[in-house]
């Protein structure tokens, strides 16, 4: 907002700001202060830019003509000699005396430093050839293919590892299931009291995954109580075995459940 006012060379507003920006950084102590502070530099350096732009100093200015001059004349031209005989032809090579280059040559050397020598950081290098590497021996065919049929088994025991978990964890549920519903089947099992575990919200999403297993092979099922809730029990098979159950129809529906429901 005060840009105008800080790029004045007159002004101290800038010097000021920066003044104030080193008293209040003693005291950041979060990242978002330290970005703002961050922020604040490099708008700062930006017009403290422009502010050194707009000082005209011809101090340090380079003016090629006056350098041109004074090269000549070091080379050892008059230019008022030179004018006076411009139609003579005795100046060899145009204006310039046969030795001026070497004498400005001469003159060089002396604002130039000699460039430093090179060393290796781990010695000279070595002149002898390099040792050849010994050839490794591949692997034979036959041994590489065992390696190739073992790999399919390997991974088709893992799938059939993981198949054979979820099948006991579903009926380790479904036996929990019956258990509570046997020892007091006039009152309903509150679905969510039944999947939810109060200690893990993973476990629960878990719990919903196996019990949705019992209601599609038609081993449980889950209804609506009167408050619109839904409440699970399980399947007898004197109801019509389950067979019957998974001729009948079926309803698939899909829950939300977010962590914040589940707490």
């Amino acid at each position: 907002e005060n840009r105008e006012a800080m790029l004045n060379s007159k002004s101290n507003r800038l010097t000021e700001a920066l003044e104030e920006a080193n008293r209040l950084f003693d005291g950041v102590c979060r990242a978002r202060e330290a970005a703002l502070d961050a922020q604040f530099l490099v708008i700062a350096s930006n017009i403290g830019k422009e502010k050194a732009n707009e000082l005209h100093s011809e101090m340090s200015a380079f003016d090629s003509t006056a350098f041109a001059e004074d090269l000549l004349t070091f080379m050892g031209i008059n230019r008022t000699e030179v004018e006076e005989t411009d139609d003579s032809e005795d100046v060899p090579g145009g204006f310039l005396p046969s030795d001026a280059w070497q004498t400005v040559g001469g003159e060089a050397p002396k604002y130039f430093r000699r460039a430093p020598t090179f060393h290796y950081m781990m010695g000279s290098f070595k002149s002898e050839p390099p040792v050849p590497k010994q050839r490794i021996e591949r692997q034979k065919k036959a041994s590489r293919g065992k390696a190739e049929r073992a790999m399919p088994a390997q991974l088709k025991k893992m799938e059939e590892s993981h198949q054979e978990a979820t099948e006991k964890e579903v009926e380790r549920i479904l036996r929990i299931l019956q258990t509570h519903f046997e020892n007091d089947p006039n009152t309903p099992i509150s679905f969510f009291d039944f999947v939810i575990d109060p200690n893990s919200f993973a476990r629960t999403v878990e719990n919903v995954f196996h019990v949705s297993f019992l209601t599609r092979d038609g081993l449980a099922q889950i209804k609506l109580d009167e408050d619109e809730l839904p409440i699970i029990e399980p399947i007898k098979p004197s109801e019509g075995g389950v067979e019957d159950s998974r001729a009948g129809a079926r309803n698939q529906v899909v829950i939300s459940l977010d962590q914040t429901q589940w707490k």
